[in-house]
Order: structure tokens, then C-alpha cells, then sequence
């Protein structure tokens, strides 16, 4: 059995991971922080990466659940919180801006009321997505594709260049 096969990826990390990766950005996922003196961990940080050309650092918490406004806050103001304790010593020995980007990223949700979410920027699913084609839009894959490893993004590079065949499909 190996590594990938016994690891659990949640789909939604795993294409922002990817997203960060193809621009750039060194990452890191599910970094356990808050070492309890009995053992385990308080929480974990979905995704922290870091743009040292455009000295950005950013802390995304990705979520595909349905909770409650308030439920949310209170899970996502901790996981804010430990980012801001813990992100500088996961990056230790780098010069960091003293700022972090925080967003939450959900599936379920609308910004007709919030704007923000325990303290970090709302971003919904369908920007993420938007941002993403408009990026990859007209990136040929003859000449500019998407590294391989990349699976979700090179899948959407392929969607992206034959979008016209896809849709004209009823």
C-alpha cells in the first residue's frame, strides 16, 4: 500500500494546494500545531504557503460543510488564531512579512452578509474557480501546460482549451 493510497485528500485542499503550487508559492498542508502536553495536536492548519518574490504568505482554511454562521466563526477564529501563533516558526529561518493572509474558503456559503469569517477573508468556491480559468485561459497545452503533478489544474487546463467542444455537447 503506499502513501497515497492511505491518505485521506480532501479535494477542495488539494486543488487550492495545487493552485498556490502553480503559482509559485512554496506550501505546506495539513500542519498539525499546539502540541498537547498528553499528546496530539489542538488543531491543524489545512494550507499555509509562501510567494518570497512577492513576499506574500497566506493561511487558507478550506471547507465544504454546511455548519452554521456561528459554528463557523468559532472554528475558524481557532484556526486563525494558532496560524498566526505558529505560521512563523513553520517557516523558520525565512524572512517572513508580519502580515498573513487568511481566507476561508467554502462551498456553502454567500457573501450577501459576511465578508469575513473568524477573522479571515471569505472566499467562495466560485471565485476560486473563476480566478483559475481566467488564469489558464489561453495557456495551450502545446506550450504552455500545466506541470503534470499538477493533476486538478492540468485537468482544468484541459477543460479550458476544449471548452468549446465540451459545452457545445447537447
Amino acid at each position: 500500500m503506499t502513501v497515497f493510497e492511505i491518505m485521506a485528500v480532501n479535494h477542495l485542499e488539494e486543488l487550492i494546494a495545487e493552485w498556490y503550487e502553480y503559482k509559485g508559492y512554496f506550501v505546506r498542508r495539513n500542519i498539525p500545531v499546539g502540541k498537547r502536553e498528553k499528546g496530539g495536536y489542538e488543531t491543524e492548519l489545512d494550507i499555509v504557503a509562501y510567494n518570497p518574490s512577492q513576499k506574500h504568505l497566506v493561511h487558507i482554511e478550506a471547507s465544504l460543510d454546511a455548519d452554521s454562521w456561528a459554528r463557523r466563526e468559532k472554528r475558524f477564529r481557532k484556526k486563525f488564531e494558532y496560524g498566526s501563533e505558529f505560521i512563523p516558526k513553520i517557516f523558520a529561518g525565512m524572512e517572513l512579512p508580519k502580515e498573513i493572509d487568511q481566507m476561508a474558503v467554502l462551498l456553502y456559503a454567500s457573501k450577501q452578509n459576511h465578508k469575513m469569517l473568524g477573522g479571515g477573508r471569505l472566499v467562495l468556491v466560485g471565485e476560486l474557480l473563476q480566478e483559475i480559468f481566467s488564469e489558464l485561459d489561453g495557456k495551450l497545452l502545446s506550450s504552455a501546460a500545466v506541470p503534470e503533478h499538477l493533476l486538478i489544474i492540468r485537468s482544468f487546463q484541459f477543460v479550458s482549451e476544449f471548452r468549446d467542444i465540451l459545452f457545445d455537447l447537447q
